[in-house]
């Protein structure tokens, strides 16, 4: 049992950080002098602090998706929906850093806000721990949210 605890959890960390390396490598080869060159509001935050943030978040993600899994109620329809967010999560990085496309990026953040909360709609009726462990991926989903609407009124 530990055996496949283990084996489950590196497969949903492989997934869920998947989706962080190809986000990432989007952001690296097309950010910049791009992003430099917007005009951004006040409260946006500093460049460093977004590799500790989505670390973190993945992680939280990655417990509790498995945490999901070894439920007793488990689904495999959570598992896709889980995986469908994580292509929105993906695609964003690529329609904003690669394509430049604010308002459609803004677009695909709503889809992915809204997929979040109907995984924690999902997560809250079989484990606790996966709901609260998303609460803060949310949040950070709806900071980005007004950030990215912020750069396309400005810009």
């Amino acid at each position: 049992m530990l055996k496949n605890k283990f084996l489950s959890f590196l497969l949903f960390a492989i997934i869920t950080y998947s989706a962080s390396v190809i986000g990432g490598i989007a952001t690296i080869g097309f950010k910049e002098p791009w992003y430099s060159l917007l005009i951004k509001p006040s409260y946006n935050p500093p460049s460093w602090i977004f590799a500790p943030v989505w670390t973190t978040l993945y992680l939280m993600m990655t417990i509790a998706i498995w945490s999901f899994w070894h439920s007793k109620k488990r689904d495999i329809d959570t598992i896709y929906i889980y995986i469908v967010h994580l292509i929105f999560n993906t695609t964003w990085s690529i329609v904003f850093f690669v394509f430049h496309k604010i308002l459609l990026a803004l677009l695909i953040l709503i889809i992915l806000i809204a997929l979040i909360v109907l995984l924690m709609q999902r997560f809250k009726k079989i484990t606790l721990v996966s709901y609260y462990l998303m609460i803060p991926y949310l949040l950070w989903c709806f900071y980005a949210l007004f950030l990215n609407l912020s750069l396309f009124i400005l810009n």
